[in-house]
């Protein structure tokens, strides 16, 4: 089963080697979804939202609200934000997957690495 918990947060940054507008400093309020798979437990839950929602405030939001991306991930786009993000989860959460908007027709759909069988 899937279940999903959404978050936002407000940030600054710009992209490096890039041409284009978001070279320039500027801001988002991302929206953040994460979504986690498991086993419904016997008390009827895959997780309790109130332990995502800790889990996440502390190693994601607290570090990333009101911040300037950059100082934290050097080539702050969208894309490496979400791979950072299921990074600072991974250890404590059953990820799925990471959805981060940074505005409302633009996301990013991360679901970790696959690693590739062998034949």
């Amino acid at each position: 089963m899937l279940i999903a918990k959404e978050f936002t947060f407000d940030a600054a940054h710009n992209l490096l080697n890039y041409e284009g507008k978001c070279a320039n400093l500027h801001g988002h309020t991302y929206r953040l979804q994460v979504v986690l798979s498991g086993r419904v437990q016997k008390n009827g839950l895959v997780m309790d939202f109130e332990i995502i929602k800790n889990i996440v405030n502390k190693k994601v939001i607290s570090v990333l609200d009101h911040k300037y991306i950059n100082d934290i991930i050097k080539q702050s786009s969208a894309e490496n934000i979400s791979m950072w993000i299921w990074d600072h989860l991974k250890k404590d959460l059953p990820l799925y997957e990471i959805k981060l908007w940074e505005s409302s027709y633009n996301l990013v759909i991360y679901q970790g690495l696959v690693k590739k069988r062998r034949k």
